[in-house]
């Protein structure tokens, strides 16, 4: 079986859907594009950390009440996006402060959508891999 044959394989393009999502860039290093894999990593990454440096906030799914709950799912889900980043912040309270404390910086709101795009990008990095790895896209 060929190196070509074997990156089509469902099982195959699923584990590197699942290692895109884990590490941005991840997925393309795995299917051999080294470049765009960095280029790609290191931009979500890069943002990741402007986020996190100009006060943004993480969002989670526990903590808020009522209809501030639901309000909290898109932002939560776009954060999960940024794969191990957002959960090594989880583990380490990083990022997660109550927003009357981050609120207080200038620069919160840039912060806020730094993070917010990082994670959105690394969800489509890692369609981009998955796609690649399935043969879907040369």
């Amino acid at each position: 079986m060929e190196t070509s044959d074997r990156m089509h394989a469902p099982a195959v393009a699923w584990m590197v859907g699942i290692v895109a999502w884990l590490v941005p860039g991840g997925g393309h290093i795995l299917v051999g594009r080294w470049g765009r894999g960095l280029l790609l990593g290191g931009t979500v990454g890069l943002m990741f950390l402007i986020g996190l440096r100009l006060g943004g906030h993480l969002f989670g799914f526990a903590g808020q009440e009522g209809t501030n709950a639901l309000l909290q799912i898109p932002p939560a889900i776009a954060n999960m996006g940024s794969g191990l980043l957002y959960l090594i912040c989880w583990l380490l309270n990083r990022g997660f402060g109550e927003g009357a404390d981050l609120a207080s910086s200038p620069t919160f709101e840039y912060g806020n959508t730094f993070l917010l795009v990082a994670g959105l990008l690394n969800y489509l990095v890692m369609l981009d891999a998955f796609d690649l790895a399935a043969g879907r896209k040369r």
